[in-house]
């Protein structure tokens, strides 16, 4: 295919196969299996992982942890109504946000919070007209944000969400991301605890999904979209783990999009891992070439979005499209809260 449009990714998704709300049992998602040489598919339950994963086998997963973001908040001098979006921290009490109405967010804009104990000042206008903003408050920052931020959660999920720990992995560690890493949401301890028992290794990684992984791709020539950079880190023992299960013929397997991203990112010509922390903005579409991942663990995407040219990277666009598909048939839930796909 000499240029990829934004078109040929395009599938028919009905509205109301789209994921409202978590599963009350996290592996009783559904499971669909793709075989990326055949493109043959099997139907499963997501518990039922462990009877594609091998002794010898690395489970890439990424901890990070999703801070309640979204602030509603009013102006000080007016009372209008304000709502706050934390994009990135970017010194102390400085943050990179999303303000809407952004028009009524001009420098030297006061902002007030809950009861007042967290009010923020406008500082300057930067890049996509996002804020920066300084909060003051008293005490810890993060216990104010725990009690009056709201999970962030992408705009095609209209239901409130009534557990905050329902969009946040079990192993969840580090604060940082505007979105949860969803297709680590299918597992419970206990399920690791049964994958880590059966000598599959686990390496932990690092990566601050942003919002900008719901951004669409706006140009019909995808080669013109500008990825959005997210930071990641990988320790030394997770680049150990990974590099040692490739040297002895096991299988990487990567728990999302963005543990694919981070690996991906963090390897070197030959394939092997390096520790370190750093940006990506790694777009991965058809015609890349994988140097890390075997085998990556997924939610169902949107639409001409990146991540499902990611998938099809990695499977061929026309498997892909076809099990998307069998899964609209078949009634599976998709996007964030919906049902999972192993690509073996």
């Amino acid at each position: 295919m000499s240029e990829l449009r934004k078109s040929d990714f395009y599938f028919d998704l009905p509205q109301e196969l789209i994921a409202q709300d978590p599963l009350a049992d996290r592996t009783a998602s559904r499971l669909l299996v793709l075989h990326r040489q055949t493109g043959e598919v099997e139907h499963h339950t997501f518990r039922e992982i462990t009877d594609y994963l091998r002794p010898g086998d690395c489970l890439v997963l990424n901890n990070t942890k999703v801070i309640p973001a979204r602030l509603m908040g009013v102006k000080e001098d007016t009372g209008a109504a304000i709502e706050v979006l934390l994009l990135k921290r970017r010194e102390n009490d400085v943050w990179e946000t999303l303000v809407k109405p952004g028009k009524k967010a001009r420098p030297g804009t006061k902002l007030v919070f809950g009861d007042g104990c967290l009010r923020a000042e406008v500082l300057d206008v930067v890049e996509e007209g996002n804020r920066l903003i300084r909060f003051s408050y008293e005490g810890i920052f993060e216990e104010a944000l725990d009690r009056l931020g709201e999970m962030p959660l992408p705009p095609y999920i209209t239901h409130k969400l009534q557990d905050k720990n329902r969009y946040q992995t079990v192993y969840a560690k580090y604060e940082g991301s505007a979105a949860a890493p969803t297709a680590g949401l299918h597992f419970t301890q206990e399920l690791l605890a049964k994958i880590e028992e059966m000598g599959v290794r686990i390496a932990s990684v690092t990566l601050h999904v942003g919002l900008g992984t719901f951004r669409p791709v706006k140009a019909d020539n995808i080669l013109e979209h500008h990825m959005h950079s997210e930071h990641y880190q990988i320790t030394r023992e997770a680049s150990d783990i990974i590099n040692r299960t490739k040297k002895e013929g096991g299988r990487v397997i990567c728990v999302g999009t963005t543990s694919c991203r981070t690996v991906e990112s963090a390897a070197d010509e030959s394939g092997s891992v390096q520790p370190g922390c750093g940006d990506t903005e790694i777009f991965i579409y058809p015609g890349y070439q994988f140097k890390v991942l075997d085998c990556l663990i997924t939610n169902f995407h949107l639409p001409e979005s990146t991540l499902v040219m990611l998938v099809s990277a990695l499977a061929g666009r026309e498997h892909v499209l076809a099990a998307y598909q069998k899964a609209v048939e078949e009634r599976y839930r998709f996007f964030s809260f919906g049902d999972a796909m192993l690509i073996i």
